[in-house]
Protein backbone atom coordinates (compact mmCIF):
# COMPACT_ATOMS: atom_id res chain seq x y z
CA UNK A 1 0.00 0.00 0.00
CA UNK A 2 1.28 3.36 -1.18
CA UNK A 3 -0.47 5.77 0.83
CA UNK A 4 0.94 9.65 1.62
CA UNK A 5 -0.72 12.73 3.66
CA UNK A 6 -2.03 15.17 1.21
CA UNK A 7 -3.70 17.69 2.83
CA UNK A 8 -4.86 18.84 6.56
CA UNK A 9 -6.72 20.99 7.86
CA UNK A 10 -6.64 23.82 10.14
CA UNK A 11 -9.57 26.20 10.88
CA UNK A 12 -9.02 30.30 10.25
CA UNK A 13 -11.27 33.19 11.29
CA UNK A 14 -9.86 36.04 9.99
CA UNK A 15 -8.61 34.63 6.33
CA UNK A 16 -5.89 38.04 5.85
CA UNK A 17 -4.26 37.07 8.86
CA UNK A 18 -4.05 33.59 8.30
CA UNK A 19 -2.72 34.23 4.59
CA UNK A 20 -0.07 36.40 6.19
CA UNK A 21 0.90 34.30 8.88
CA UNK A 22 1.50 31.23 6.94
CA UNK A 23 2.93 32.72 3.74
CA UNK A 24 4.58 35.61 5.54
CA UNK A 25 5.91 34.15 8.78
CA UNK A 26 6.16 30.16 8.16
CA UNK A 27 7.23 31.06 4.16
CA UNK A 28 4.43 28.48 2.80
CA UNK A 29 3.22 29.31 -0.76
CA UNK A 30 -0.50 29.94 -1.17
CA UNK A 31 -1.47 27.47 -3.72
CA UNK A 32 -5.41 28.22 -3.52
CA UNK A 33 -7.74 31.14 -2.39
CA UNK A 34 -11.32 30.15 -3.02
CA UNK A 35 -14.66 31.91 -1.70
CA UNK A 36 -15.18 35.40 -0.09
CA UNK A 37 -15.28 37.37 2.55
CA UNK A 38 -14.78 35.32 5.43
CA UNK A 39 -15.69 32.02 4.16
CA UNK A 40 -12.34 31.17 2.16
CA UNK A 41 -10.78 28.00 2.04
CA UNK A 42 -7.09 28.89 1.59
CA UNK A 43 -4.42 26.28 0.85
CA UNK A 44 -0.86 26.56 1.98
CA UNK A 45 2.31 24.26 1.93
CA UNK A 46 5.95 24.44 2.32
CA UNK A 47 7.71 25.20 -1.36
CA UNK A 48 9.04 22.63 -2.88
CA UNK A 49 6.29 19.91 -1.56
CA UNK A 50 3.28 20.04 -4.42
CA UNK A 51 1.94 16.90 -2.47
CA UNK A 52 1.73 18.57 1.46
CA UNK A 53 -0.62 21.08 2.07
CA UNK A 54 -2.82 22.56 4.70
CA UNK A 55 -6.28 23.59 3.96
CA UNK A 56 -7.24 26.75 6.03
CA UNK A 57 -10.75 27.03 5.58
CA UNK A 58 -13.69 28.60 8.22
CA UNK A 59 -14.29 26.58 11.27
CA UNK A 60 -18.28 24.67 11.21
CA UNK A 61 -18.88 25.35 7.74
CA UNK A 62 -20.53 22.21 6.93
CA UNK A 63 -24.13 22.96 6.90
CA UNK A 64 -24.87 19.59 9.08
CA UNK A 65 -23.19 21.35 11.77
CA UNK A 66 -25.56 22.79 14.64
CA UNK A 67 -25.53 26.11 16.01
CA UNK A 68 -24.33 23.92 19.47
CA UNK A 69 -21.43 22.67 17.62
CA UNK A 70 -20.41 26.15 16.19
CA UNK A 71 -20.68 27.37 19.46
CA UNK A 72 -18.38 25.22 20.91
CA UNK A 73 -15.58 25.37 18.23
CA UNK A 74 -15.58 29.19 18.43
CA UNK A 75 -15.14 28.32 22.07
CA UNK A 76 -12.22 26.12 21.42
CA UNK A 77 -10.96 28.37 19.23
CA UNK A 78 -10.79 30.87 21.65
CA UNK A 79 -8.89 29.18 23.86
CA UNK A 80 -6.40 27.86 21.91
CA UNK A 81 -7.47 24.20 21.75
CA UNK A 82 -9.46 23.10 19.07
CA UNK A 83 -6.75 22.83 15.93
CA UNK A 84 -3.10 22.13 15.98
CA UNK A 85 0.11 20.70 13.97
CA UNK A 86 3.37 19.42 14.10
CA UNK A 87 5.96 21.21 11.38
CA UNK A 88 9.85 20.50 11.02
CA UNK A 89 12.66 22.10 9.94
CA UNK A 90 16.85 22.38 10.67
CA UNK A 91 17.80 25.34 12.06
CA UNK A 92 14.68 25.82 14.40
CA UNK A 93 16.69 28.68 16.38
CA UNK A 94 16.04 30.71 12.66
CA UNK A 95 12.69 29.31 12.23
CA UNK A 96 12.07 30.53 15.58
CA UNK A 97 13.68 34.18 15.43
CA UNK A 98 11.24 34.83 12.07
CA UNK A 99 8.02 33.41 13.15
CA UNK A 100 8.11 35.38 16.78
CA UNK A 101 9.43 38.32 14.35
CA UNK A 102 6.85 38.37 12.45
CA UNK A 103 4.29 38.52 15.71
CA UNK A 104 3.43 35.71 16.39
CA UNK A 105 2.18 34.33 19.70
CA UNK A 106 5.39 32.51 21.29
CA UNK A 107 3.98 29.67 23.43
CA UNK A 108 7.58 27.93 24.40
CA UNK A 109 11.08 29.21 22.94
CA UNK A 110 12.96 26.10 21.52
CA UNK A 111 13.25 23.50 24.56
CA UNK A 112 15.18 20.47 24.46
CA UNK A 113 12.77 18.20 25.67
CA UNK A 114 12.93 15.05 28.21
CA UNK A 115 11.95 12.45 24.74
CA UNK A 116 14.51 13.51 22.71
CA UNK A 117 12.93 16.17 20.48
CA UNK A 118 14.39 19.74 20.61
CA UNK A 119 10.97 21.88 19.37
CA UNK A 120 8.98 25.21 20.31
CA UNK A 121 5.63 26.36 19.83
CA UNK A 122 3.16 29.38 18.28
CA UNK A 123 -0.36 29.86 17.65
CA UNK A 124 -1.55 31.44 14.78
CA UNK A 125 -4.02 33.91 14.34
CA UNK A 126 -7.04 31.79 15.02
CA UNK A 127 -5.43 30.47 18.05
CA UNK A 128 -4.43 26.64 16.48
CA UNK A 129 -1.14 25.38 18.14
CA UNK A 130 1.76 24.66 15.62
CA UNK A 131 4.85 23.23 17.21
CA UNK A 132 7.77 22.87 15.16
CA UNK A 133 10.23 19.94 15.59
CA UNK A 134 14.00 20.77 15.02
CA UNK A 135 15.24 17.79 12.44
CA UNK A 136 18.57 16.56 13.04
Amino acid sequence: MDITIHTTFLPHDDPDAAVAFYRDALGFEVRSDVGEGTMRWITVGPPGQPGTSILLAPPAADPGVTEEERRVVTEMMAKGTYGWILLAAPGLDAVFAKVRDAGAEVVQEPTEQPYGIRDCAFRDPAGNLIRVQELR
